[in-house]
């Protein structure tokens, strides 16, 4: 007799219920809105970064769907060169030509990592520079700062420059006993176009609602802190640079917004000078709290507890350097 099966409730289920009442109280919850100031700019501020996001968030899951079909790892590591720099620096320039969330990067590269060498300082600078430096993540930005191409270039020209140091860095100090937790098997999906459908499926589907749910997270934020921060604060944070560059890296690390999406919630935040807004560009995608789980689960706690704080530190390093070099005094 077989065993009844129990209904699966998931991640989807919680989205489609969410919706659907979302919508069923929608003239409840416009009524609530519309007579408090406070939650109507909180409201449009909201509703701005997540529908501007959206689609580019969209278009990143798909983009890391097919990766995931027609491009593994394995090939990926075939097309390194065997010298560490050269290897290092050739992985940074790959990173911009393969879109995807850097929730996707982390196991890519720990596939690409194996046992280390100089597949292994490749596979980290990958890591940091796929999801930062992509063409999603390109354009998301240059439409999140229209007229300020300059804040582009910063963006590219830091992420790369961190990512590539990292590299390096791993190449002459890392150590190969850190790496205590073994490769995720490769999971086989048969070679059919059904198989390949199916995998497509299955990659985009949790790429965007593990995604979306962060976005969230990140435009209520960026809503909450138009509302409830007094303006003095901001003040503050805009005349000192030191100061605004700490909190926005302790932003990052701790909202965590996908790379596809946090230039929206940054340029949102008009108040806060563009070098610091630089930083949190740069460190989000390359270090904060859901990463440093990943990495922990992928490839250690003591790789995780040396390479996300010296990672945090460079970026932090490199942006401010980039920006202060590229935007000077801009806003």
């Amino acid at each position: 007799m077989r065993a009844e099966r129990r209904p699966r409730f998931g991640s989807m289920e919680v989205l489609v219920f969410g919706l659907v009442g979302f919508a069923i109280a929608g003239t409840w919850l416009r009524a609530v809105v519309a007579n408090s100031d406070a939650l109507a700019t909180a409201g449009t501020v909201f509703c701005g970064v997540f529908v501007q996001a959206l689609p580019f968030l969209g278009l990143g899951v798909v983009v890391s769907g097919l990766i995931a079909v027609f491009v593994p790892p394995e090939r990926l590591v075939r097309w390194l060169p065997r010298r560490p720099a050269a290897a290092v620096l050739a992985a940074g320039v790959a990173g911009a030509a393969l879109p995807g969330c850097e929730c996707g990067s982390v196991p890519v590269a720990r596939r690409l990592f194996g046992d280390g060498g100089a597949a292994g300082a490749a596979a980290l600078t990958f890591m940091l520079a796929a999801p930062a430096i992509n063409p999603v993540v390109v354009v998301a930005t240059a439409v999140a700062f229209p007229g300020q191409p300059k804040m582009v270039i910063a963006r590219v020209a830091a992420s790369l420059l961190t990512a590539v140091v990292m590299g390096w860095a791993w190449s002459r100090w890392g150590r190969t006993e850190w790496i205590t937790r073994r490769l995720p098997p490769h999971e086989s999906h048969g070679s059919g176009a059904q198989s390949k459908w199916l995998l497509f499926c299955e990659v985009a589907r949790h790429d965007f609602l593990q995604a979306a749910a962060y976005l969230v997270v990140g435009a209520a934020a960026a809503a909450a802190l138009h509302v409830l921060v007094p303006p003095w604060i901001f003040e503050n944070v805009g005349a000192h640079l030191v100061l605004g560059v700490v909190v926005m890296a302790v932003l990052a690390v701790t909202l965590a917004v996908c790379s596809e999406a946090d230039a929206f919630v940054a340029s949102s935040l008009t108040m806060v000078p563009l070098v610091p807004r630089l930083v949190f560009l740069v460190v989000g995608p390359a270090v904060d709290v859901k990463l440093l789980a990943m990495q922990s689960g992928m490839f250690g706690r003591a790789f995780a507890t040396r390479f996300a704080p010296a990672t945090l530190v460079v970026a932090t390093a490199v942006a401010t350097g980039v920006g202060v070099l590229l935007l000077g005094g801009s806003r």
